[in-house]
C-alpha cells in the first residue's frame, strides 16, 4: 500500500530546498562536472522513503538505480540507492532525498519495533498509527508507518466514525443521563444514518465500555487504561460480545507495546512512532574525474 503523492508535491520539496541556483556550486564552478552519489544506512534496519528519494533524484535529471523498495531491509553500509549525473543535479537532490529517507526510515523502524514486540506475545495484534502526524507531512508519515508494518488507524476525519467525549458534549440533551448513556440509547438510530459505516467510540471506564458494547457498537477504543484495567475490560467485553473489536489508545509506545498486547486487545493505537530520532543515512559522493 502506498500513499499517493503528486508531481507538484515532489516539485515543491525541491523548490523549497533549492528555489534558484545553488550558490555554492555556482561559486566553485563545478556544476557541469559529472559523478555519482551513493546512499547507505549506518545501521541495519528497515528503509522507508527510498521510492520518494528516487523520484526526487529523477526530477533533478539524474539517472537512478534503486536496489530495494520501501519497507525493505538494508544492512549497515549496504548501498540501496545510487544516482549519477552532473554535480549541480547531484547537489540539488542530495539533502532533500537524504532527509526524506532519514525521517521516514526512523518512523518505519519504530513501527517495526512495536509490531515485533507486540506480535511476540499476541500474534495477529495490529499496531495502528493515528492522524496526529506532523502537519503537512501526512503522506510521508503514513507511508513510513506502513513500511514498518503498521496499519492506519484513521487517515482523516472523513474516512471513519469515532465518537469522543468532546462530541457528546454537543450531542447529549441533558437530564438525568450521562452523555455516554444518552449516546448508547441512540446507537441504533445513529447507525441508520450511515448504515455502511462501522461505529466506534472512545471510552475511559469499564462501565462505559460495557454500556456501548451492549448497545451494539462495532468498536470500542479504550483510552489511557492501565494494562490491569484493560485486561479486565477485555475479559468483560468478550463475555458480553465475542465479536466486539477492542482498541487500546493513549500512551502506547515501543517500550510497553508487548504489555498492552498481552491484555488481549485487537489493535494498539499509537502516535509514538512519529516522534523520535531519524535514521542515519550515509551519503557518499564521487566525481568521475577521481575514478
Amino acid at each position: 500500500m502506498h500513499i499517493s503523492k503528486s508531481s507538484s508535491w515532489f516539485d515543491g520539496l525541491l523548490a523549497d530546498d533549492c528555489p534558484g541556483p545553488d550558490m555554492t556550486v555556482e561559486m566553485l564552478g563545478i556544476g557541469s562536472q559529472t559523478g555519482a552519489m551513493f546512499f547507505s544506512p549506518r545501521q541495519q534496519g528497515v528503509i522507508s522513503g527510498v521510492e520518494e528519494a528516487e523520484q526526487l533524484l529523477l526530477r533533478c535529471g539524474l539517472s537512478v538505480r534503486r536496489q530495494i523498495n520501501n519497507g525493505g531491509t538494508a544492512e549497515a553500509d549496504e548501498v540501496f540507492l545510487e544516482a549519477r549525473g552532473s554535480a549541480a543535479a547531484l547537489h540539488r537532490g542530495w539533502k532533500i532525498s537524504q532527509t526524506v529517507l532519514e525521517y521516514m526510515s526512523g518512523i518505519a523502524r519504530r513501527c517495526a519495533l512495536m509490531v515485533e514486540r507486540a506480535s511476540a506475545v499476541r500474534p495477529g495484534v495490529q499496531v495502528a498509527v493515528t492522524r496526529k502526524n506532523f502537519p503537512g507531512a501526512k503522506a510521508l508519515c503514513l507511508e513510513a508507518a506502513i513500511d514498518g508494518g503498521a496499519a492506519i488507524h484513521r487517515q482523516n476525519l472523513s474516512d471513519s466514525i469515532l465518537v469522543f467525549a468532546q462530541h457528546l458534549q454537543f450531542f447529549a440533551k441533558g437530564g438525568q443521563q450521562t452523555p455516554m448513556e444518552f449516546f448508547a440509547r441512540q446507537v441504533q438510530n445513529l447507525r441508520a444514518r450511515m448504515p455502511e459505516k462501522k461505529l466506534s467510540a472512545e471510552v475511559d471506564t469499564l462501565e462505559d465500555a460495557l454500556l456501548v458494547t451492549s448497545a451494539g457498537i462495532d468498536m470500542v477504543q479504550c483510552e489511557k487504561f492501565t494494562c490491569e484495567n484493560l485486561a479486565a475490560t477485555v475479559g468483560a467485553l468478550r463475555g458480553t460480545r465475542p465479536d466486539i473489536l477492542i482498541l487500546a489508545a493513549g500512551g502506547i509506545t515501543g517500550e510497553n507495546a508487548a504489555e498492552y498486547a498481552a491484555t488481549g486487545v485487537d489493535v494498539l493505537v499509537t502516535t509514538w512512532p512519529y516522534f523520535g530520532k531519524p535514521a542515519d543515512i550515509k551519503v557518499v559522493m564521487e566525481s568521475d574525474g577521481d575514478s
